[in-house]
This record gives C-alpha cells, sequence and structure tokens, in this order.
C-alpha cells in the first residue's frame, strides 16, 4: 500500500480526527496521528492483510524544545513480508515540570519490542507510557534525577561523591 492508501485506510476506519496532520514529500514521510488513536492505529496496521506492520524497528522520544512547549513520539513500523516501512508521529503540547510528565499510550501491548523502547523514552526523555507493564529506567541509575535527553537538561557535578565531567 502507498503512504496515501495507509492514510486513507486508517480514515475509513477511525474517522478524520484520526489524522492530526501530515509530513509528505520528505526523506521520510510520516503520518502524525492523534495521540488518543495510537494503539488502536498500530493495532490496525499490524493485522490488516494489505499493511502487515509486523515489527516495531524503533519508538524515539522527541523533546521539540522549550520554546515549542511540545513532546513527542516516532514511531517507525516494518512490514517484513511486504518490505517497506511507515513513520507514525504522535505528538502534544506539555510543560517543562519533571513531575508532571507527558503521557502517551503504551504499545507493549501491539508490539512487545514497544517494552524497552518506551522505558528508554522514559529514561532518557521523561515521557509516561500509560499501561506499561513495567515503566522504570533502564539505563540510568534508579535514582538519577532528571532526563538527559531534554533540551533544557542540566547535568549535576556530581554522583554520589563522584565529579560529572
Amino acid at each position: 500500500m502507498t503512504f496515501e492508501e495507509i492514510k486513507n485506510l486508517l480514515i475509513e476506519k477511525f474517522g478524520a480526527e484520526v489524522i492530526a496532520g501530515e509530513e509528505a514529500g520528505v526523506l521520510q514521510p510520516a503520518l502524525l496521528i492523534a495521540p488518543a488513536y495510537i494503539v488502536g492505529v498500530c493495532r490496525e496496521l499490524r493485522d490488516n492483510a494489505g499493511t502487515y506492520f509486523d515489527f516495531l524497528s524503533c519508538l524515539t522520544g522527541v523533546d521539540y524544545g522549550v520554546e515549542a512547549g511540545k513532546f513527542g513520539v516516532v514511531y517507525n513500523l516494518s512490514s517484513i513480508p511486504y518490505q517497506t516501512q511507515l513513520t507514525l508521529k504522535v505528538i502534544k503540547e506539555h510543560g517543562r515540570d519533571v513531575n508532571d510528565l507527558p503521557v502517551f499510550p503504551s504499545l507493549v501491548e501491539v508490539y512487545r519490542t514497544a517494552d524497552w523502547h518506551e522505558r528508554e523514552a522514559y529514561d532518557l526523555v521523561g515521557i509516561f507510557f500509560e499501561n506499561h507493564p513495567d515503566l522504570r529506567r533502564i539505563l540510568l541509575p534508579d535514582d538519577w534525577e532528571g532526563f538527559p535527553m531534554r533540551k533544557d537538561y542540566q547535568a549535576a557535578e556530581y554522583y554520589k561523591g563522584i565529579k560529572i565531567d
């Protein structure tokens, strides 16, 4: 299926509100999905015989910057039998408070590979994935403060008495 056919399939299945936008005519075209629909969209794209995106090859948390006030998640889907790829994005406005994390639905129930990808996005960017079965740090120590891939992150000078260069 072409990019346009996939977009039309999703609109037909979920309604026009499922598509929040699109990035076409670029090296890696992407569909911007309304965050509330991402689980259903991925399930449809996995189970539909015409698309069969059976593999979540990558999931990346994104901080769009302090001025933009937005966070997002980029999903790279692959169909092994059809040898095609598709990029989906979800974006929402959210503040910078590390005690109030941006929340997106977890895809673990659709793609098991989302488990570790979502933990990494949580650990480094501070994105909370609702209904994730074991959302905890995966790369940094449990007592690490902050999220180092955020645009406004300030590295500590010391960690447990050891100077950080």
